[in-house]
């Protein structure tokens, strides 16, 4: 146990299993679900971990099988696994005594990947209010939309509108109603509060934070912002039209739609592809060059300390600049003016190949131990899973026991791995005083 305080970032799995057990437990009475019976372990186990790591992938039809209690009891899993074990621990100790003490503060440290000890405070401040006040806005505006054009009864319309909003800021997927949120695609004062608060949630408090506060000067950001905030406008630019150019004449997708629902539709989409987990528009039904790019975005994710899985972004642009430097010839990786330390260049490579191999063998797994599932569809599932995305092509309520605990297994992984992974590097470099006679071995 001391061994734990004095590497807090190890707590971080234990907090997040000891979460993920609570909830399977209450998941399995018989009062949160519709019919009243008791929920199997797995499908229980499933669900909770889902929740817990913002995933959002389902094994059954979630506005159905759970009741009033099950749907509250999965919008508390997601508020806390999107806020963090800790860091939501942390709150509730500057709430109460209005102070923290350090070993709280390394706690916290240790999930939002801030280094500024002294900070923290400000930090969990921040972070409250970022994301109670964002979920208010989106709960306000689509509240009205329901109630006012929809005709949904006011607790109906603020129920329907605080569960969505919430999943949507915290990046998970469930959704109220099963066919996704298909008939809001072509609406936007539904569908743009969620794709924005998604996007927001998934950029992550360090880079969020900082691009407020110096909006004015651009330039001044600190490399892992400028990678974050202009690798998701690219991401979602150009992801937004491929998906357009991809599935414009689809009509199983929306080659019905006049352009401005196209235009809404594919960006909504793409927006909540990367990290959300909604289906906008129907995600079973899309062209085969369709899949890759959905694949790449959940596997890419959002910003680092997000409520948002995969790789993250600043990973994924950091090693796009490593091989510019490469391809260029030049002895060193710069960004912005600014000179990439070799320790993040070694930790990005060793994030994107471990994950990569999870998703390789995690596929693999699939497909041999599940009976009837294409490569593509594992593929897609597990790089879900993996990524805390929740997209679907409908095959996790078919896996069997096996399939669905290997799911399980990924989306906890993914939602704790890299953050535990790239912590426990950071924590365990060590300073070498001798160097090894150098030499290069033939690469390619």
């Amino acid at each position: 146990m001391r061994r734990l305080l004095r590497h807090p970032v190890r707590l971080v799995p234990f907090g997040f299993l000891a979460v993920i057990l609570l909830g399977t437990g209450t998941l399995m009475l018989p009062w949160a679900t519709s019919e009243q019976h008791y929920t199997p372990f797995v499908t229980a186990l499933f669900t909770s971990t889902s929740a817990v790591s913002v995933t959002g992938m389902a094994v059954n039809d979630t506005p159905n099988y759970w009741n009033g209690f099950g749907l509250t009891m999965i919008t508390v899993l997601t508020q806390v696994g999107g806020l963090g074990i800790l860091t939501g621990a942390a709150l509730v100790i500057l709430a109460v005594s209005r102070q923290l003490g350090l070993h709280n503060r390394l706690l916290v440290q240790a999930e939002t990947a801030e280094f500024g000890i002294g900070d923290v405070r400000r930090l969990l401040v921040g972070i409250a209010a970022t994301v109670f006040a964002t979920e208010a806005v989106m709960t306000t505006v689509i509240t009205g939309r329901l109630w006012l054009v929809y005709d949904y009864p006011p607790w109906s319309a603020l129920w329907s509108a605080a569960f969505d909003s919430i999943q949507a800021f915290n990046n998970g997927g469930f959704t109220l109603y099963s066919d996704g949120l298909l008939a809001f695609s072509r609406d936007p004062w539904v569908a743009l509060p969620l794709a924005l608060g998604a996007i927001i949630g998934g950029l992550g408090f360090p880079a969020l934070f900082e691009a407020v506060r110096e909006w004015r000067r651009p330039g001044r950001w600190a490399v892992a912002t400028k990678l974050t905030i202009w690798g998701s406008l690219a991401l979602i630019v150009l992801g937004s039209g491929y998906l357009l150019l991809a599935e414009w004449a689809n009509p199983a997708t929306i080659g019905t739609y006049d352009p401005p629902g196209k235009l809404l539709a594919t960006f909504t989409q793409i927006a909540l592809s990367r990290t959300g987990g909604f289906d906008v528009i129907n995600v079973d039904q899309l062209t085969e060059a369709s899949y890759p790019l959905l694949i790449i975005l959940m596997f890419i994710g959002g910003g680092s300390a997000s409520t948002a899985g995969g790789i993250k972004v600043s990973t994924f642009f950091l090693l796009a600049f490593v091989i510019w430097a490469e391809l260029r010839g030049e002895p060193d990786v710069t960004v912005g003016r600014r000179q990439v330390a070799r320790a993040s260049i070694r930790q990005a490579l060793t994030v994107a190949l471990l994950s990569v191999a999870l998703v390789v063998v995690g596929t693999v797994l699939l497909v041999v131990i599940t009976a009837g599932v294409r490569y593509y569809q594992a593929l897609f599932e597990v790089t879900s899973a993996f990524s805390t995305t929740g997209l679907s092509l409908g095959v996790a309520p078919n896996l069997s026991h096996p399939g669905q605990y290997a799911l399980t297994a990924l989306m906890y992984i993914g939602r704790v791995g890299p953050l535990t992974l790239g912590s426990a590097i950071a924590l365990n470099t060590r300073r070498r005083l001798y160097h090894y006679p150098e030499e290069q071995p033939i690469v390619g």
